[in-house]
């Protein structure tokens, strides 16, 4: 039987470019045969169909809105700024692509800088659940200096002489030797949660990119925001339950 790599083959079905293919399925929301699809180069016979879970690259969940403020829950398959051009307003803050939940804009410059000072004095709590790698068995505290390389794509790391980062984790739930932690932070480095548990042995379940076995994502999730006036929070995702 005659195969084709994944890509070029959902590439002739959806009348698109190989490079717009390829995105994707890197976002995780094509199926073929009601597998989930994860590897553009795959081989698959001639006559696959596919299926793409379109409901994920168009829409957003609001959560919260007034005169100032606009909240919603990001998809795991969306850019910050992706949700920020679909919904039409500037952010305040961002999430990693693979990253899920409370999402921040405004909708006045004015409200923008206020809160953008507000996260930078860290007068803004944070709370993400995540499922890591390994049976963490009692709470734990990191902190450790963070440094980033933002030419290209962004990669952090621990670094003595690098800026501050704390982060608080409180286990939940252990399975399959995983453990669904809960985790509070107050500062927000570039990956900080990521480099933090990365650092600590206990990676995020799909982060790749720092020490996370392979999944259908990220198993990170932005599960509340508190700041001056409002409080905001978002169900846990169905696939972290």
């Amino acid at each position: 039987m005659k195969k084709e790599k994944a890509y070029k083959l959902l590439s002739a079905q959806e009348g698109i470019s190989n490079r717009a293919a390829k995105d994707l399925i890197d976002r995780g929301v094509v199926f073929a045969g009601g597998e989930h699809l994860k590897i553009a180069r795959t081989e698959l016979p001639l006559d696959t169909v596919f299926k793409i879970r379109r409901d994920e690259l168009n829409e957003v969940e609001v959560l919260f809105e007034d005169e100032n403020l606009f909240a919603v829950n990001k998809s795991p398959y969306l850019t910050s700024y992706e949700v920020s051009q679909i919904c039409d307003f500037p952010l305040i803050h961002r999430l990693d692509k693979g990253t899920s939940g409370v999402l921040l804009m405004a909708k006045n410059e004015s409200f923008r800088k206020k809160v953008v000072e507000l996260f930078k004095n860290q007068e803004i709590a944070k709370e993400y659940i995540a499922w890591v790698s390994g049976i963490l068995a009692e709470d734990m505290y990191i902190d450790k200096n963070i440094k980033t390389h933002k030419h290209g794509k962004a990669k952090s790391y621990i670094y003595s002489k690098g800026k501050p980062a704390k982060t608080f984790v409180f286990p939940m739930e252990v399975s399959n030797k995983c453990t669904k932690v809960l985790i509070k932070i107050y500062t927000g480095r570039t990956h900080q949660i990521r480099v933090h548990l990365q650092d600590a042995g206990f990676p995020v379940l799909g982060d790749t990119e720092y020490g996370g076995k392979k999944y259908h994502r990220i198993m990170l999730h932005a599960k509340r925001i508190e700041m001056p006036g409002y409080t905001i929070e978002t169900p846990e995702p169905q696939d972290f339950k």
